[in-house]
């Protein structure tokens, strides 16, 4: 996957496709694209595909671009932050939390990753269901705000708040760990609960995720309605 990356912090994926070359994108991720270029609608890889894209919260159908002569499509982002390209094989197998998936080589396999203890499903932020991308390709996530790399040893972990894990290495693993003490619990402001990465592996976290974001906006929002 050929892409150029403009807009700065509102931005978009300018991928460059050959006569016969394809795209799959998340569902409203196209903001233009190049004549010659058809738009297929599908379910992704049938109704299984279908079911568990939903249990993701993504949306229910992928959008496939097929050039048939050579052109461009931009991938836009929904909110600012950036979009980053990550090249995988079949010993390298990532996951995505909801929300962060763009776009990806046909090549691509996108499933779902189920969380494997109750307590992280329940607890730790992400959910039970993330998304798991493995094959031999390009894919474009997603990120709010900006991104924060590490590569974590065997054993070594990092507590990371809710919302601010992207992306994982299937050979990482996450836990949930309470947050210690009644006085941290009613006035730290971090809820109950944080997410616990565990190498080895690489891992990227947002700066800035939308859903906090937009919880505070709407916090300053309803206190100046009720002035």
């Amino acid at each position: 996957m050929q892409c150029e990356f403009k807009g700065g912090n509102f931005p978009v994926a300018v991928c460059y496709l050959g006569a016969g070359q394809a795209l799959n994108c998340e569902s409203g991720a196209m903001a233009w694209m190049s004549d010659g270029i058809k738009m297929e609608t599908n379910t992704g890889g049938g109704i299984g595909k279908l079911f568990g894209r939903a249990f993701t919260g993504e949306s229910l159908f992928m959008n496939r671009y097929v050039a048939e002569r050579g052109g461009i499509i931009a991938i836009g982002a929904h909110a600012p932050g950036e979009i980053r390209k990550i090249t995988l094989s079949p010993e390298h197998p990532i996951v995505v939390q909801k929300g962060s998936f763009l776009a990806k080589d046909e090549s691509i396999d996108l499933s779902i990753f189920f969380q494997k203890k109750i307590g992280t499903g329940l607890f730790g932020g992400e959910g039970f269901i993330m998304n798991k991308l493995s094959g031999t390709g390009d894919v474009l996530l997603e990120i709010d705000g900006g991104v924060v790399e590490y590569t974590l040893n065997a054993g070594e972990r990092l507590t990371i708040d809710t919302g601010y894990l992207v992306m994982m290495d299937a050979t990482c693993s996450i836990d949930v760990q309470m947050i210690k003490g009644v006085g941290n619990i009613l006035f730290g402001g971090e809820g109950l609960f944080n997410t616990v990465v565990s190498g080895p592996g690489k891992i990227m976290i947002q700066t800035q995720p939308m859903v906090q974001f937009v919880s505070k906006i709407a916090t300053m929002i309803a206190a100046r309605t009720q002035k």
